[in-house]
């Protein structure tokens, strides 16, 4: 099996390398810098030596010239790597007489193509002629190429196992990239579903809060019930002292009635006294003619006086009547007044007493209405508590769809390294066909000549 030693500073770039030239089927060294380079190379001969141009402490072209400067390694291919491959690295590389600089990263199967290419150059380097028999030559040549065409059937049988491998593996996880993609699409769902139930679980709070505001209002409207009821109450006991003063008022209207009656009766009596007044201040008049009749008017002159009397003492009770009629009609407006206020009261104790009605009613509706809050309520707290109950599970659920989202991720990134891979395998079967048909073209060209020479030599 071919040895190659693999020279470079970066981790990375070692384990690509390790796994390209494995899977050619050759035997690979790692070295993390120039000086476990140097000291493998002071020991060992290796078919290979692939090195980093820039590392710590020994460049690759110091480990190049160290190959060239010695005797039983100046043979050996040196293939130089490297980030920037320019006119300066390139000149370089053929001043310290390397055998080619590759650029990292590798393409597909670049390195191990470069790799397998210098060593069979060296193969077909050997010498072709040496001591003894031509045919002895022939079997020298033949035989590590048979060796070679062996190690890469078997390289190639084992890259055609790695690829099946490959496939069953990329075939498992589209199957669970699948599988991922569906249970994405319902975590979706759901979370749709949830976000909807969100929406709903705002309305109904935004519905409870109003619920609790009209709650308020009534428990305060509620409150208000029995200073209502208080002031109901003083209501009708002032109504009831009303009733009672326009039954008392009513009496006195009627006595005011009975004196009105009594007044008219006196103003007509009154109406005559004036006219018999009139008729005396007539006769009066005529005293100079009545002088001779004085006397016998005497008597009737007596009468008059005492009629006069009679009226004066009416006249002083007219006066008492006019000022208790002044009071009676006085007393009578404000029995008006009165009248009025009651029925005022009266109108307002009926609307209190409607009112009241209402307030019961009211109240009724209230505390069925209350009642009926109360029922929503608790259907809303427990519709809430299972809406929370629901959201916390879609929030575990969403949880869940993200860290199916990173495996997601991850699947897919492996996904692609796999394609890669296949790709590389793919690249690496046609080459390894193309190299067996070449090796099989040049065994056939070599059984020729082998032909041949055992022909001129018989």
């Amino acid at each position: 099996m071919p040895k190659i030693l693999v020279a470079d500073d970066s981790i990375a770039v070692r384990k690509v390398a390790e796994r390209l030239l494995t899977e050619a089927g050759l035997g690979v060294t790692l070295a993390a810098n120039g000086e476990e380079a140097l000291a493998y190379l002071a020991k060992e001969r290796p078919d290979v030596v692939v090195s980093d141009v820039i590392m710590p402490d020994k460049s690759g072209y110091e480990v190049c010239a160290f190959v060239r400067g010695h005797a039983t390694l100046a043979s050996t291919p040196v293939l130089l790597i490297s980030g920037i491959v320019n006119h300066e690295v390139t000149k370089q590389a053929e001043s310290c007489r390397a055998d080619g600089v590759l650029k990292k990263p590798f393409q597909g199967t670049s390195l191990k193509d470069r790799v397998l290419e210098l060593i069979a150059k060296r193969q077909d380097a050997a010498p072709a002629s040496a001591t003894g028999p031509i045919s002895a030559p022939v079997a020298a040549v033949g035989e590590p190429t048979m060796q070679m065409a062996a190690q890469h059937s078997q390289g190639l049988h084992q890259e055609v196992h790695k690829l099946k491998e490959i496939e069953e593996q990329l075939r498992v996880e589209r199957a669970h990239s699948e599988e991922l993609t569906k249970r994405l699409s319902e975590s979706s769902e759901q979370l749709a579903k949830a976000k909807t139930s969100e929406v709903q679980l705002a309305a109904e709070r935004t519905r409870l809060n109003k619920l609790q505001e009209t709650l308020t209002k009534v428990e305060q409207q509620v409150s208000r019930i029995p200073e209502l009821e208080a002031a109901l109450k003083a209501e009708r006991v002032r109504s009831e002292e009303l009733v009672k003063r326009l039954s008392e008022s009513s009496e006195q209207l009627a006595k005011a009635k009975t004196s009105e009656v009594q007044l008219v009766a006196e103003r007509i009596r009154l109406n005559q006294l004036q006219e018999t007044l009139a008729k005396v201040e007539q006769q009066v008049s005529r005293i100079s003619e009545l002088e001779a009749a004085l006397k016998a008017e005497q008597d009737a002159v007596g009468a008059f006086k005492e009629e006069a009397v009679r009226w004066q003492n009416s006249s002083a009770r007219i006066a008492e009547l006019e000022s208790t009629l002044h009071a009676e009609r006085t007393a009578a407006k404000q029995l008006v007044q009165q009248l009025a206020e009651l029925e005022q009261i009266s109108t307002r104790t009926r609307e209190a007493e409607a009112g009241r009605a209402n307030a019961e009613q009211l109240t009724a509706e209230l505390h069925q209405k209350l009642q009926n809050l109360e029922a929503e309520l608790l259907t809303e707290r427990r519709k809430g508590a299972e809406a929370v109950g629901h959201l916390q599970e879609l929030e575990r659920v969403a949880m869940n769809v993200h860290e199916m989202e990173g495996l997601l991720t991850v699947e897919r990134d492996r996904n692609g390294t796999l394609t890669r891979r296949v790709t590389d395998a793919e690249q690496a079967a046609e080459s390894a066909t193309k190299r067996l048909e070449e090796m099989a073209r040049k065994l056939g060209e070599i059984a020729s000549l082998a032909s041949q020479l055992g022909g001129g030599k018989g």
